[in-house]
């Protein structure tokens, strides 16, 4: 089985590398799951925006903020 011959190879491996082929393994592992999920539809509100969007805030509105 392949998962044996994975474990063989693995026994091969300097214990002071383990750590990197860990987080190689896991991290990869990690990436298959994203693939299956759906994807991410950019923004939240649907149509265009107006040019008004792009405008400076007024001053009141940008001190609101700070």
């Amino acid at each position: 089985m392949l998962i044996q011959k994975i474990v063989q190879e693995l026994q091969d491996i300097p214990e002071d590398k383990l750590a990197e082929l860990y987080d190689l393994i896991h991290y990869f592992r990690l990436g298959l799951s994203q693939e299956n999920r759906q994807p991410r539809t950019p923004g939240l509100l649907k149509g265009q925006l107006g040019d008004a969007f792009f405008e400076p805030l007024p001053e009141e509105e940008l001190q609101q903020w700070e």
